[in-house]
């Protein structure tokens, strides 16, 4: 049996959804950030993945 599994993508590349955890933890790998930090980014401009980006690259 093959156990490789294809590497997950999120639904809506261009979106965060803070509600679905393994989507959750592909943004902080994308991201190289901690949940909490991708949850305070998420609080402060949205769900957007550019916005997100460039938040997250402003506050280091």
């Amino acid at each position: 049996m093959d156990t490789d599994q294809a590497p997950f993508e999120p639904l809506d590349p261009g979106r965060n959804n803070p509600m679905d955890p393994v989507e959750l933890a592909y943004w902080c790998r994308e991201f190289g950030c901690t949940e909490a930090r991708l949850r305070e980014a998420l609080a402060a401009v949205g769900e957007h993945v550019a916005e997100v980006r460039a938040w997250l690259a402003q506050t280091r």
